[in-house]
């Protein structure tokens, strides 16, 4: 099954990634800030090539795959960052999300705003009971991002992961199908095609 793009919010655009994107996210991820807190990178360019064409997956993920948008901010036509989410459980009807966005477009909501179309996306187009985002526990401003879009911390791992040759902590926080209608009213129509 494939989602009908592209999703639109106030400001952004949220679209399927090609291999046209390949400038702009290895721009992305080869930014030693960017992937600071990532399991990867910074990422030269025929790696950067490798992972785009990994993520330009149009069908929707079944259960343990995932699915990654490109974010643009409406008029601009320029790739600023990019949406994942993740079919973690069917039997607990869970979903994750993660998002990465360029340096040069933070602190405008941009990452909240694209993260709650997806979280959308999940609870009303797909039937998630629960969404959840993990971080590392020293990324302050993706748990900002989590916090304004009404998840609740309920984990932190104490170096619970060995990456880059060190051992780190880990958040987690979700949020309930219930909440979520709660804090943003009517569901949301997605179009969906076989």
């Amino acid at each position: 099954m494939q989602l009908v793009y592209p999703l639109t919010t106030e400001r952004l655009v949220i679209r399927a990634l090609s291999p046209d994107d390949v400038d702009r996210h290895h721009a992305l991820f080869s930014d030693p800030d960017v992937v600071r807190y990532l399991y990867f990178g910074p990422f030269d360019r025929p790696s950067a090539q490798e992972h785009l064409a990994r993520r330009s997956i149009l069908d929707l993920p079944g259960e343990g795959g995932w699915i990654n948008f490109g974010v643009e901010v409406k008029g601009e036509g320029i790739l600023v960052g990019e949406l994942a989410m993740g079919f973690i459980s069917a039997t607990h009807a869970h979903y994750e999300v993660g998002y990465v966005f360029d340096p040069a477009y933070a602190g405008r909501g941009y990452a909240a705003e694209g993260t709650a179309m997806i979280i959308e996306l999940a609870f009303s187009g797909l039937g998630a009971h629960r969404v959840s985002g993990r971080l590392d526990a020293r990324n302050d401003p993706s748990a900002r991002v989590l916090e304004k879009l009404g998840m609740r911390r309920e984990a932190h791992f104490m170096e619970n992961e060995y990456v880059k040759s060190e051992w780190t902590d880990e958040l987690v926080y979700a949020i309930l199908a219930p909440e979520w209608r709660a804090l943003r009213g009517p569901a949301t129509e997605f179009e969906f095609r076989k």
